[in-house]
């Protein structure tokens, strides 16, 4: 594939089954052309990973965040001072957001609430795109982030209904697709109702890959891509431009020659 300077906005290259092979991950990638990975966090420690493998690896482009099934108070006051100190460092925060998934109490769910709020008025204060992790609480996250005035905001592997994320295309927020929308009747429609002016593409790696058995990478974005392509009925290169233009507007211009 020729060098088309992809960006996967959403990858987890701290786990283990990345790291094992990091040389091999990287070089695939490179060979697939994509130009820039933003490695998101769950907690202090992946953070801290980030930003060493991003000064060994300049393809690789971090982000701080608290994953919600970590929320806590202290944590996310800690995570925030982190941000803070190595702003010029990070691409995002993120991942942060809401999983009522894992959160069934609605003690539970106002504390996740309370600790995204923080991160919202944070990104706005250091002016950073958020990465929002929303599982089984599309339009509640989606409700939070408008009320509170959330401006770069991108929603990962958004698994809601395309109604529910009306009012988030209309703030202007972008959702990003990973490979597994080649399989997921849920993504396929998301792809077919939203526009195509609110798409990215990430690959949540090591997970969402085209088949649910193997280890996803960031060399399977272009699965992703040609999903949208097929589904949208335009060309790669139409898809591939369109989503290079949306991930300028979020993120500015990360892609380009890189390690």
């Amino acid at each position: 594939m020729m060098n088309t300077d992809l960006v996967d906005t959403h990858a987890h290259m701290c786990a283990p089954e990345l790291k094992n092979d990091l040389e091999g991950v990287l070089h695939r990638a490179r060979e697939q052309g994509i130009g820039a990975i933003i490695s998101v966090a769950e907690d202090l420690e992946e953070a801290r990973g980030n930003l060493e493998l991003a000064r060994r690896h300049p393809l690789i482009l971090p982000a701080a965040g608290l994953y919600p099934g970590n929320a806590d108070i202290e944590r996310a006051a800690r995570m925030q001072e982190f941000i803070r100190s190595q702003r010029e460092h990070l691409a995002a925060i993120g991942e942060v957001g809401l999983d009522f998934r894992l959160a069934e109490s609605e003690e539970t769910r106002e504390l996740q609430r309370e600790v995204l709020v923080g991160f919202v008025r944070l990104a706005l204060e250091l002016d950073l795109p958020l990465n929002v992790h929303s599982r089984s609480a599309g339009r509640h996250a989606a409700d939070l982030l408008i009320e509170h005035g959330a401006r770069r905001v991108q929603m990962h592997a958004f698994d809601g209904k395309a109604g529910s994320a009306q009012k988030a295309v209309e703030a202007g927020y972008f959702f990003s697709l990973p490979p597994s929308a080649s399989r997921s009747r849920q993504k396929q429609k998301l792809i077919r109702q939203l526009p195509l002016s609110c798409l990215l593409l990430e690959t949540d790696s090591p997970v969402l890959g085209p088949s649910p058995e193997e280890t996803n990478e960031p060399a399977n974005l272009a699965v992703a891509l040609r999903t949208i392509a097929e589904i949208k009925e335009i060309s790669m290169e139409q898809a591939l431009e369109a989503v290079r233009e949306n991930t300028r507007r979020l993120y500015g211009d990360l892609a380009g020659p890189r390690g």
